[in-house]
């Protein structure tokens, strides 16, 4: 059995080998675009003048809105509409009228080379009358000035759910508390940024396209609408892609328009590679947020209601909708049984990049919400941190459980199975949390300052609305396996060939495995919201499941057997208990295709002379091949879960963090491979140790990025990365045939809570924001000196004081 087995990633050789194929390795002689963007936040355009830029040498075109024809010059799509979303807007590809952030896109140039283009967008001057800005939660929500002339307040959308009567429960409970807690803006910044290239057949009518994206068929539909072509006339293809993160489920992107659009315009092939800073300032961020809690509890730490009101910074507009807020407000709950519930958000718009998933995708607020929430009771009551969590926990025997919310897939949120006591109990182990008292006394008696820290949460994953698999053995006995979402490096070659070599009884070395190429499968969704595996690989394992059925149907009429009596082992049906009575799946494959002509030896074996028969029946019953399509749809998501643990040192005399040990639990139901899903988890911790110390978008009043590079940008080196000690535990989910949980964002849910958490206990300083650095904890220490920041007691930690 290759399912469960931690086979190497079977794509990496050809990649860490420079034998990657991204978007900017293709189409060297197509010609190139370049943008002109605007360097204000909120501005009226008054005017282009190009003349300039004409004398350049090479300059083959020159597009402001006024040349988009028919709906290419209409606002893109609001992508995922919500009845809550009532003053949803999106962008024109070029700016038509006003500009709304730094780097929203006025003016196309195509020249022979990106160098020429450049050049050409230099010489382009476009006039501005600037308008009054609107940057942070606190100004939008203010509402001085408006980001919309026809948005009130600056309001997209405002949302209300709630379970129980929560004033009452909160007004009855024996303890309350309410607080702010803040999480600041950041972005994914994938190695490989945005790309498109661009194709046109004039003589077809047809356009192929390669896109750096996580959704090549949606790209290919968006196009299809937006230029006015059949949808059969359009492919995308998604070559490899150097990373996603969520920043690359947002489609069409203007450019993603534009650039095909230019191509059957002017007939040729054209291209457009996104540079650094335009990454920074005109693709997508994520994670501002405000929340403000209020909460009621009784003298053991057990929520009797929990009131929360969120606010978030969507940007200038609101291609994806509010997916962000609306995880955020649901997924807060974590592992726990809130009491009453109720939770509140408006989305804000603002005068800055928009703001679309990054992974995690709203978790890492709710679960910084929560864990923060779990922290302060812990220490108004003077209990460990650990008991007042386990006092909440959802038990095994009340699974399914609904928590009486609608989840961002539209369906209720029941969490479908897990073991929340019993991954509480060893993560404490993993990270001796009992023993750390000792820990802490002997760093003390060294002068040294250190802290531990715990966050749980649940991440819904897998969710729809479907995926597809396609499973075809050739005559040679190979395996093709394709699906439609795409990869950006989560070892889907290795998952899905793993998937479909144990389906079908063959070896994995005989599979290969294609996403993303809409020529080999048409209809799929996305890679995004950890739903990979969950999606496609039971899509796959359908399909695979399929092919089997018809491969020992067409054996058993070989053999003289009955299927029922027939086994696949390493690529060759035989009769169980009976080696010998056996025939190679690329056999069966020729024989499921009768043929009048014989192309090779193979071949011969399935004409129609060879094969024979009875007279009275058709040569074919079905449909000829050994290959099978199925679709995976889910009736609700599947909730995988885990708990992080960190101990921290916090210097003295710089207030520099260090995370000593980093402890990971996680529950992803049947681990496919679990090499893959520690890798998974592994890099989303990184992502998480970045989004706590070091990854925040700095805008100044007039909304202009200021730290719009690497050299300004802080991210973690494998230095800041500590050692990551996981653990796993199986739950299987009940909701599809293979009983998998998504675990493609695990590793960076948690990341800001725990750090916080761990932070806080070696300072005795409440920790209300993040990311925090060193200059800022230093300055809370001075706060907390002269009495102004709040001091926790320490009570609630791991060695009480």
């Amino acid at each position: 059995m290759t399912f469960g087995e931690p086979i190497a990633r079977r794509e990496d050789p050809r990649l860490v080998t420079g034998q990657g194929r991204y978007v900017d390795d293709l189409g060297r002689d197509a010609l190139a675009a370049a943008f002109v963007r605007s360097p204000h936040a909120h501005a009226r355009i008054t005017g282009i003048d190009v003349d300039d830029a004409l004398d350049v040498d090479g300059l083959v075109a020159i597009y402001t809105w006024e040349d988009l024809d028919g709906r290419v010059g209409e606002p893109l799509p609001l992508l995922i509409p919500h009845p809550a979303l009532t003053h949803g807007r999106t962008a024109h590809p070029l700016a038509r009228d006003v500009v709304r952030h730094v780097g929203e896109a006025v003016v196309m140039v195509v020249a022979r080379d990106r160098y020429l283009a450049e050049d050409a967008a230099e010489r382009i001057r476009v006039t501005y009358e600037p308008l009054p800005p609107v940057v942070g939660i606190d100004n939008a929500a203010n509402a001085t000035y408006d980001v919309h002339d026809d948005v009130p307040g600056n309001v997209g959308a405002h949302l209300v759910q709630e379970t129980g009567d929560v004033s009452a429960a909160i007004g009855a409970a024996p303890h309350v508390l309410e607080f702010r807690l803040d999480i600041e803006r950041s972005a994914s910044m994938p190695l490989e940024g945005r790309g498109v290239y661009a194709r046109w057949d004039a003589d077809d009518g047809s356009l192929r396209v390669y896109s750096s994206t996580q959704t090549s068929t949606s790209v290919r539909m968006a196009i299809a609408v937006k230029l006015g072509l059949p949808a059969n006339k359009v492919e995308v293809i998604a070559p490899d892609v150097g990373g996603g993160f969520g920043v690359k489920i947002v489609h069409p992107w203007p450019e993603e328009v534009l650039v095909p659009w230019a191509a059957r315009l002017l007939g040729r092939e054209v291209k457009w590679t996104e540079d650094r800073r335009e990454h920074f300032v005109s693709a997508a961020h994520e994670r501002a947020q405000v929340h403000h809690v209020r909460v009621g509890f009784d003298d053991e730490g057990r929520l009797l209601g929990l009131d929360v009101r969120i606010q978030h910074d969507h940007g200038a507009y609101t291609p994806y909708g509010i997916i962000v807020p609306i995880i955020t407000s649901t997924q807060l709950l974590g592992p726990y049984k809130p009491g009453a519930y109720r939770v509140e958000f408006t989305s804000l718009y603002t005068n800055t990049v928009i703001v679309t998933p990054y992974r995690g995708a709203g978790r890492p607020q709710g679960a910084f919400c929560m864990e923060r929430t779990m922290d302060r009771i812990a220490d108004e009551l003077g209990l460990d941190r650990t008991a007042v969590r386990e006092v909440n926990l959802i038990r095994p025997e009340e699974f399914p459980y609904d928590q009486g919310l609608i989840f961002q897939d539209g369906r209720p949120l029941i969490y479908d199975s897990g073991d929340y006591p019993e991954m509480l109990r060893r993560i404490k182990e993993l990270i001796d949390w009992d023993g750390f008292a000792a820990f802490r006394a002997e760093a003390e008696r060294m002068g040294r300052r250190v802290g531990i820290g715990l966050a749980c949460y649940v991440e819904g994953t897998g969710v729809g609305p479907y995926e597809g698999g396609h499973v075809e053995i050739d005559s040679s006995g190979r395996v093709h396996v394709s699906t439609g979402l795409t990869s950006q490096g989560q070892g889907h070659q290795t998952v899905f060939a793993q998937v479909a070599a144990a389906e079908l009884g063959v070896p994995i070395e005989d599979v290969t495995v294609t996403t993303g190429d809409t020529r080999r499968f048409g209809y799929a969704v996305g890679t995004f919201a950890s739903r990979a595996a969950v999606m496609s690989g039971n899509a796959i394992a359908l399909a695979a499941r399929k092919v089997r059925e018809k491969a020992l149907r067409i054996a058993g009429e070989a053999l003289e057997a009955d299927p029922r009596d027939l086994e696949i082992v390493d690529g060759v049906v035989r009769v169980k208990g009976n080696a010998a009575a056996s025939i190679p799946l690329r056999t069966v494959a020729v024989l499921s295709n009768p043929l009048r002509y014989a192309f090779d030896e193979a071949a011969q074996q399935a004409t129609q002379f060879a094969v024979g028969g009875s007279p009275d029946e058709p040569p074919l019953t079905g449909e000829p091949g050994l290959e099978g399509r199925d679709y995976y749809s889910p009736p609700r998501s599947t909730f995988a879960y885990g708990m992080h643990a960190a101990i921290v040192e916090t210097d003295p005399d710089t207030a520099e963090i260090r995370i000593l040990r980093y402890a990971v639990l996680h529950d992803c139901g049947r681990l496919i491979n679990p090499r893959i899903v520690e890798g998974q988890i592994h890099g989303g911790v990184a992502q998480g140790v970045g989004g706590a110390l070091y990854e925040r978008m700095v805008y100044d009043a007039e909304g202009q990025l200021l730290n719009a590079s690497f050299m300004d940008f802080l991210m973690p080196y494998a230095t800041e990365v500590p050692r990551i000690e996981t653990g796993h535990m199986e739950t299987a989910s009940p909701l599809n045939p293979l009983g998998v949980k998504g675990a493609g964002e695990a590793g960076v849910i948690p990341g800001s809570a725990v750090i916080a958490a761990a932070i806080e206990d070696a300072e005795g300083i409440r920790i209300t924001r993040m990311p925090i650095s060193p200059s800022e904890l230093y300055h809370l220490r001075l706060a907390a000196a002269s009495g102004v920041a709040e001091r926790t007691n320490r009570a609630g930690s791991a060695s009480p004081s």
